[in-house]
């Protein structure tokens, strides 16, 4: 079996894939699945636009997942903080899955690292919305990120209903990797995420390798741990009618070499390499100036707010601001066409989960260059759908872009074999995965209470 094979495990023959669960208690009879669940994502609206502030792949996955959950059958309630007061108490986002706004601190102006002060006003407004329910409303809580985490660890307790979260990212495996000039996350954060790591009836890891950090690091029970590959909107993005008809429709030209960086603009997620890159790349051939466009799609977020014009100023710096376009955040099916017009997604990220763009943009035909960090060697099939990198080195961003500058036919070639590889990771399969994850919490809290008495 190839090392693809064997990370992919049983993703077509198993909802999801198991860490450490022993085999034959995963035979007993399965309960009933839940029926309705509380989403809780403190930080970030799922309505929020994906590259703005503090929104990303976070945003991206709870939307698809909520969506695809309520297909079959289990709503979901998504408790966000209100950024406006604009905003109606609840809005919903599709049959069966519900936003439901929250006052927690003021509305606009609150940085990410001020939120823990507010999570007893927003775990008020949690409470407020379930005391208007009869006792059981809710079966589950699945939280995202650990400043939810600690809502949700609430909120089950109270409601005697089982805990699921979701990391996405963790403050030990960031800090591990942090790009030069980068904050690093603080105790409290860490010392939040033990804490979430003990209460939780599971954990859902993106990959095996996530799985294993948050053993290794917060010293995670394997048993209640589960690996659950995000998925990707396989409508959405796609082929469609192809690069030049991309390219025509952004005013892109048709011959170009076009790599392209689509994502947040944060030290975390690298885009400098990609200058730096392109800067080599010109300077070994300067002919290449003719024919290159580097979008760049995204805008500042994170510890990139305290530099808004950073990546502006680096490209005057290495002289290729007549290559680099600077392009805001973008509506989902206008990312798509950027995927689909770029030669390569370069992706040098210090740390991923998952890596969501990846998938997208191969999902649309787009050939991935990444760095080898995190979930990137499960999204990124090395040497058939993209090119994987050990380390930071632009020079070796630039070798991997090369060859895409000598062989135009090289992103047509590895983009066919890339929208096969993204068919693995569809929402539907990642929604039925993260159920049987809901349906197993609930058994076992079931258990334990008879066991109890």
């Amino acid at each position: 079996m190839s090392q693809h094979a064997s990370r992919l495990g049983g993703l077509r023959g198993r909802s999801h894939i198991p860490f450490g669960a022993p085999s034959h208690q995963r035979l007993r009879r399965i309960p009933r699945r839940p029926r309705r669940i509380a989403m809780l994502s403190v930080h970030t609206s799922p309505l929020h636009q994906p590259g703005t502030g503090d929104a990303g792949g976070m945003n991206v996955y709870i939307v698809e997942l909520a969506r695809r959950l309520a297909a079959i059958d289990i709503e979901v309630e998504i408790f966000t903080r209100a950024t406006t007061a604009a905003l109606p108490p609840a809005v919903e986002l599709a049959p069966g899955v519900l936003v439901r706004h929250v006052d927690a601190g003021p509305y606009e102006g609150l940085a990410k690292e001020d939120l823990p002060a507010q999570l007893c006003a927003f775990t008020h407004g949690v409470m407020q919305a379930w005391a208007g329910h009869r006792p059981g409303h809710y079966d589950l809580v699945h939280s995202h990120y650990w400043l939810s985490g600690h809502v949700g660890w609430l909120a089950a307790e109270r409601w005697g209903v089982p805990l699921v979260h979701a990391m996405h990212t963790m403050a030990k495996v960031k800090n591990a990797a942090l790009a030069a000039g980068d904050t690093p996350e603080p105790a409290a954060r860490v010392i939040g995420e033990q804490q979430i790591v003990r209460a939780a009836d599971r954990l859902i890891a993106n990959t095996a390798e996530e799985a294993e950090e948050l053993v290794r690091h917060y010293e995670a029970a394997r048993e209640l741990v589960a690996v659950v590959h995000p998925g990707v909107n396989l409508d959405r993005f796609r082929p469609a009618d192809g690069r030049a008809a991309a390219r025509a429709r952004l005013g892109l030209p048709a011959d170009a070499l076009i790599p392209l960086f689509a994502g947040r603009i944060q030290p975390l997620k690298a885009p400098d390499i990609l200058l730096h890159a392109v800067a080599h790349l010109l300077e070994e051939d300067p002919s290449l100036r003719e024919r290159m466009v580097v979008p760049v799609v995204g805008g500042p977020s994170g510890s990139g707010l305290a530099k808004p014009e950073g990546l502006h100023k680096l490209a005057a710096r290495l002289g290729i601001c007549d290559v680099v376009r600077f392009r805001p955040p973008c509506a989902q099916d206008e990312l798509a066409d950027w995927y689909r017009a770029a030669s390569v997604l370069v992706m040098p990220s210090y740390s991923e989960s998952f890596g969501l763009v990846a998938i997208e943009a191969q999902a649309c035909g787009t050939p991935v260059v990444a760095a080898s960090v995190g979930g990137l060697p499960v999204a990124v099939r090395d040497g058939v759908s993209g090119t994987l990198i050990d380390g930071h080195d632009p020079a070796d961003y630039a070798r991997a872009l090369r060859p895409f500058a000598q062989d135009p036919g090289r992103a047509d070639r590895m983009g066919a074999a890339a929208a096969g590889h993204a068919q693995d990771f569809g929402w539907d399969t990642a929604a039925a995965a993260t159920a049987e994850v809901y349906t197993e919490a609930m058994r076992e809290r079931r258990r334990l209470r008879s066991a109890h008495g």
